[in-house]
């Protein structure tokens, strides 16, 4: 057996005790807690690397992804190199990375990861667990999120294994959460995988190689989709809606429903939201007697480039029926959804939307008021924020203002509301101010040009 100290598993925080032997190896960390054990039939290719805290063990396994082993000596390598080659009949790789400070290189899609090359070296690699959704941000740029790592609440998993998906890079106070490449040119879809097209492209007897030639951006962004799992990384969607107006952010997506998260699909944007996310949901019928906006509150909220929406507002027609069954076994409805869900709803499509987000999220519906009608018979009032115009709804416990920009005040946290242009020698004019003041100097917010 070969054993080595001080060694930290992907990027954790605490170093622990490294061990090779010949059924495979094991992790424990130092301060006491979960062992992390590889069976040697489970490692696929391991290579070494200079890293962070001294040299790298990187392991590709064949079911869990990429595991990284770091804190090694360089006089460690020959040890290690001998017991991988002996024990588990695997070559340990000498990587040298890029360090010439280039943003440009070439992108490459290995089976675990995302690897950057310049000049034929790794500048970077991604595995494809920390990667938490991609869209194109441009005809030739792509944004690649990474997954939030500080949940806080979720049970640590042990690192390297699957369930730890996309919590690597969580041991850090910074982390990155956004990257983007700026993708030109066309690109040929082979068998073998992306070829650029080139003028070299063509094989030594002038045959253009068979495949479909596309936008460079686009075909990087499905591949990547395909290779992160972003698409279908819940298996089987419990149900979809189509073509579901959003109002923020502007647009019409398709909703796709998982079992932890949710996906809307649009023209352009892509997005992946888990509901543990959803923090608030209300349903609030709009005062045309016709349409009803679905509004879910996130957090973290959702980004589009520089844009940051803590609210989605959807606007569904009240008149507008669907009949949907759930795509899900009888048995997960039994044992995981008796009483939240059904197996078919054939009602209005705000109904719908309102009980399945409900049963997968768990939350709580919140809804207008009881207590407030309006002079007109509706529960929003007519109001802008500045030069946005939009509807004022009170809740049991808040207010919320919709579609744009979407805001909520709870009722406790308020300190002073203002009434201006109210009566006197203006009261001539037909509408009337409100300023809501909050405590501890939080700001204020005012809305106008309210129907007297």
């Amino acid at each position: 057996m070969e054993s080595f100290d001080n060694i930290y598993l992907d990027l954790s925080k605490q170093h622990g005790k490294c061990k090779l032997a010949e059924s495979g190896l094991g992790w424990k960390p130092s301060g006491g807690g979960e062992t992390f054990t590889l069976d040697s039939s489970n490692i696929g290719a391991a290579q070494w690397s200079r890293a962070a805290k001294g040299y790298e063990l990187k392991i590709l396994s064949r079911s869990s992804g990429v595991i990284q082993l770091d804190g090694f000596d360089q006089e460690d390598f020959e040890r290690v190199s001998k017991a991988f080659r002996i024990w588990y009949g695997i070559n340990l790789d000498n990587r040298e990375h890029a360090l010439r400070g280039w943003n440009w290189g070439k992108a490459e899609f290995t089976k675990a990861e995302l690897s950057f090359n310049v000049q034929n070296r790794p500048a970077f690699e991604i595995p494809y667990s920390e990667i938490s959704n991609t869209n194109l941000a441009g005809k030739n740029e792509v944004a690649v999120e990474f997954a939030l790592g500080g949940d806080g609440n979720a049970p640590a998993q042990p690192s390297g294994s699957t369930k730890s998906r996309g919590r690597k890079a969580a041991a850090g106070p910074d982390e990155l959460v956004e990257m983007r490449f700026y993708i030109p040119g066309t690109a040929v879809k082979t068998e073998k995988g992306i070829k650029e097209e080139n003028a070299d492209d063509e094989n030594a007897d002038g045959e253009q190689e068979e495949g479909e030639e596309q936008n460079a951006a686009n075909l990087f962004y499905e591949t990547l989709m395909e290779k992160a799992e972003i698409g279908d990384v819940a298996g089987d969607t419990f149900a979809t809606f189509l073509d579901v107006l959003h109002l923020t952010p502007r647009g019409r997506f398709d909703i796709d429903m998982y079992e932890s998260s949710f996906r809307l699909r649009g023209k352009t944007y892509d997005y992946k939201i888990q509901y543990a996310s959803i923090k608030k949901f209300f349903l609030l019928p709009k005062n045309d007697d016709t349409h009803t906006l679905i509004v879910l509150g996130l957090e973290p909220p959702l980004r589009q480039g520089q844009t940051r929406y803590p609210f989605l507002v959807m606007q569904l027609k009240l008149d507008e029926e669907i009949s949907l069954e759930l795509n899900m076994t009888d048995e997960l409805m039994e044992t995981r959804y008796k009483d939240k869900l059904e197996p078919r709803y054939e009602e209005p499509i705000h109904q719908v939307v309102t009980k399945i987000f409900r049963g997968l999220s768990g939350k709580k519906v919140i809804m207008p008021s009881k207590d407030f009608v309006s002079h007109h018979g509706h529960s929003g009032v007519k109001c802008s924020i500045k030069a946005n115009e939009g509807l004022l709804y009170f809740l049991d416990k808040s207010l919320i203002f919709v579609p744009k920009p979407a805001t909520y005040i709870q009722l406790e946290n308020v300190a002073v509301v203002t009434m201006s242009r109210v009566g006197g020698a203006i009261s001539a004019s037909r509408t009337f101010d409100i300023t809501v003041s909050l405590k501890a100097g939080l700001g204020e917010h005012q809305f106008s040009n309210i129907n007297r």
